[in-house]
């Protein structure tokens, strides 16, 4: 007997032994795909990561349905690497799996319904949701569940389904699809008729009074005449699109000149995403700061694998990394590039491309499956276009064959840890060790470390590598403190505006620079509120008041995405008088408006970013100086790059200072930092203007005098004595129930567990600040495991603790969520 043990993308923490034949065992390897009946009837595509001839005793193998790839399509670093995510993260393998493969690989069973034929059906016996089905499928011969939900429009239709089989009406059979398909691009060539001399004299003839006509194919001969200078004389190719293009004609005379058989048409398969090489013949010329930090960061990787690259705002690390790049190129090597923010890679991408032309590729989520398919399909063949890959942090779980060079760019920001759904990786934490199994060399570069890194630089793990001044030697921006109670108390402010930062706005305006202005709250105004009784409009599923929306003149819930419009009168006392609290990017945007009516103002927020190249547009408009002010959240405290931007208002610094996290003032530190070094990035010295209601405050005086130590020794010193990290390592666990007085049991009863079993301090459980989402109330517990610990064992411990959680059977409703460092 045979077996494979295999993963199945769904949350389970063990493998599954299906048994295979000889022949099958003889081909398949570890990391190919195998389709695998799971449960009654389902199928889905599981991952083979062992191959055996042990038989399970404790239950009856499954055969398998059939072998996906001709050749693995995982790696066995990723094997490797997936195992230890799942055992540090505390989530089960099926979780990493399903979070790793873009979903075009990852096929579920289609089922898919047709009629019993030869079968008389008296239709008065049909319910109308099963009349519906039967009369769609007289139609057509076969339906899938997708189809079938959208004709009934509902969610939950395996009832209606199940009955029509039971009436012996409707037949089921699972199968599976593939669902990649190469993009494929029509050409156009002229009908080899006219081939000849005499052939051509023939087709003006024809087409002397179609003038339309004639200008295509006039175009079509310019067009390949130009294309054609190449060796024996071979024509490169005309798609259709190109043709259209130069003849300023459309596809339907195009469409005519084939059926009148002048064209004929026919298609070549097309990489998605292409890029013709065009390579700068500059050479970037490196600063001596600049040199002399790429210098220190070889040396350093002569001895420690990990490095960071501390440099401050707009120091140029970015031509240090192409240049890491470039010598990792000549060994043949992969080099994977993260970046936090998909707004950044579009950015970025550009700027490498122009340098390392076809040998850039892109993964992210924003991207289609079938793009990122064919990204896993490069990347796996060491294929010479996705040498170099650029992605956020799923780019993390890509099949590398010889990774050489992992760069983590913008270290410190959060959005490198994934929070729902599971694996709750951090991918500067996991690539440390991605790049630890291939031996291969990890670059950190942040202008504002996050203090894990900075303390393992101090504590020797890492090495450290500093650049104090920006390049060009420009100078760091002017940083200015407005104290809003004074200009309140003086009457000097105009909506959210001082005078101060408006006399600012005003010069950068008249000598054409640029404006970014800093809100980090999206929306209108976060609070209405009545002005006679006080009531507040609240979500109805969460503990949250509701975001008012202007340009939809709605009332949105962020968590939930609740909305309603907005009222006229007060709900609980039917008074008029309503206004609002608060303020958000929208608001600002409208303000700055109405002080500047001529100017163009922009906004970047979630609202206006969606779709692939929602941050495209935006970033473009303003780098081409379409936009004079841009407003916008946090996005644009990444590591976006405006020359002519000479001026950064940063609207209120305080909402950020006094979040109720361990980390707000480091946080606010790197926020502000990060914001302000988007000013004076050319010549010019920019300056920064900072509105606080607490000027004296420590961070903000940090931010002022660009400190990075003093704020770093300063939270140090906290984190030690009140037992955060560095010096600790923290779990925490979420607990969510529908039941409030179910949910306050589970969570207390978990706590007093893990309280007799471990000695170390458990806080909790513990309502957070917003208690309720979705209807679910919400208990957190907080692990803090000393530095000293056994790690492994006290996770071990956890585990157990809650799989008995898991077999009391008043609890087993309870959701647990765990969050491995969740910072």
């Amino acid at each position: 007997m045979h077996f494979v043990a295999v993963i199945l993308p769904l949350s389970l923490a063990k493998t599954f032994t299906y048994c295979v034949s000889e022949t099958e065992y003889n081909f398949i390897k570890k990391g190919m795909r195998v389709a695998v009946p799971f449960g009654k009837n389902k199928i889905y595509s599981a991952l083979v990561i062992e191959i055996h001839q042990n038989k399970p005793s404790l239950y009856e193998v499954k055969e398998i349905h059939q072998i996906l790839d001709e050749k693995p399509i995982v790696t066995e670093y990723q094997i490797a690497h997936w195992q230890w995510i799942a055992s540090y993260y505390m989530c089960a393998i099926g979780d990493v799996y399903r979070g790793a493969m873009p979903s075009a690989l990852l096929l579920e069973s289609e089922t898919i319904i047709s009629k019993k034929p030869e079968m008389f059906i008296d239709e008065n016996v049909l319910s109308d949701d099963e009349y519906l089905i039967y009369e769609a499928l007289q139609q057509q011969s076969s339906l899938k569940i997708q189809d079938i939900m959208n004709i009934l429009n509902k969610k939950n239709i395996l009832p209606v389904i199940q009955k029509l089989v039971d009436k012996n009406i409707l037949i089921l059979q699972e199968e599976i699809q593939e669902i990649y398909t190469p993009k494929l691009v029509r050409y156009v060539k002229l009908h080899s008729k006219y081939d000849s001399d005499e052939g051509l004299g023939t087709l003006l003839e024809t087409l002397k009074n179609a003038n339309k006509q004639k200008e295509i194919v006039l175009s079509y001969f310019q067009l390949s005449a130009s294309e054609s200078i190449r060796p024996f004389g071979e024509k490169k190719p005309i798609t259709v699109k190109k043709l259209i293009e130069s003849s300023n004609s459309t596809a339907a005379t195009i469409k005519t000149l084939v059926e009148k058989e002048i064209f004929e048409e026919y298609f070549l398969q097309v990489d998605r995403v292409n890029f013709e090489d065009k390579i700068k013949l500059k050479q970037l010329e490196l600063s001596n700061a600049q040199q002399k930090a790429l210098d220190e960061i070889k040396e350093s990787f002569l001895e420690k694998e990990v490095c960071l690259l501390h440099g401050v705002t707009s120091s140029g690390k970015t031509e240090i990394y192409i240049k890491l790049i470039e010598e990792y190129l000549l060994t043949n090597k992969q080099i994977l590039y993260l970046l936090p923010e998909i707004a950044l890679t579009t950015q970025l991408v550009r700027r490498l491309r122009d340098y390392f032309g076809n040998k850039v590729a892109v993964f992210h989520s924003k991207y289609s499956n079938n793009e990122r398919v064919e990204v896993w399909k490069q990347v796996l063949e060491s294929s010479p276009k996705a040498q170099i890959v650029i992605g956020a942090r799923s780019a993390l779980f890509l099949p590398f064959a010889n990774l050489g060079l992992m760069i983590v760019d913008e270290e410190h920001e959060q959005t490198f840890k994934q929070v729902d759904p599971a694996p709750r990786y951090h991918a500067r934490d996991a690539g440390i060790v991605l790049a630890k199994f291939h031996k291969a060399k990890v670059l950190l570069g942040s202008a504002t470390p996050s203090l894990e890194t900075y303390f393992n630089t101090e504590t020797d793990k890492f090495g450290c590598v500093e650049i104090s001044e920006r390049y060009g030697n420009v100078l760091m921006p002017e940083i200015e403190l407005v104290d809003l109670k004074d200009k309140y108390f003086r009457k000097k402010m105009s909506g959210h505006f001082s005078d101060t930062l408006i006399d600012e706005i005003t010069t950068t305006i008249s000598l054409g620079e640029q404006v970014i202005l800093f809100q980090n709250r999206r929306g209108f105004s976060p609070i209405v509120e009545c002005m006679t009784c006080g009531h507040v409009p609240q979500c109805q599923q969460c503990d949250v008041s509701l975001t008012y929306h202007k340009h939809k003149n709605q009332l949105r819930c962020h968590y939930c995405g609740y909305s309603m419009a907005k009222p006229t009168n007060c709900h609980a006392c039917s008074s008029v008088d309503i206004t609002t609290k608060g303020f958000g990017t929208e608001q600002i945007q409208q303000e700055i408006t109405e002080l500047f009516p001529d100017i163009k103002v922009g906004r970047m927020d979630q609202d206006t970013t969606r779709g692939k190249f929602g941050f495209e547009k935006i970033i473009d408009s303003f780098k081409n100086r379409e936009i004079d002010i841009l407003v916008g959240t946090q996005m644009l405290s990444k590591g976006l790059d405006f020359d002519n931007v000479s001026l950064v208002g940063i609207m209120n610094a305080d909402n950020m200072l006094y979040h109720p996290d361990f980390r707000a003032f480091e946080r606010s530190f790197q926020m502000m930092t990060q914001v302000a070094g988007r000013s004076g990035r050319s010549e010019k010295r920019g300056k920064v203007i900072i509105q606080t209601y607490n000027p004296n405050h420590n961070t903000i005086q940090h931010v002022v005098n660009n400190d990075y130590l003093a704020m770093y020794k300063e939270q140090l010193y906290e984190r030690q004595i009140y037992h955060y990290p560095p010096y600790f390592k923290l779990i925490k666990l979420t607990l969510k129930h529908r039941d409030f007085d179910k949910l306050k049991e589970g969570s207390m009863w978990l706590y007093q567990v893990m309280k007799q079993n471990m000695s170390i301090p458990i806080l909790g459980p513990e309502e957070p600040s917003i208690s309720r989402i979705r209807n679910e109330y919400i208990r957190t517990i907080l692990i803090k495991i000393p530095q000293n610990y056994a790690l492994q064992g006290t996770k071990k411990t956890i585990q157990k603790i809650l799989n008995s959680f898991d077999s009391v059977a008043q609890f087993k409703a309870i959701k647990v969520a765990i969050n491995v460092d969740f910072y």
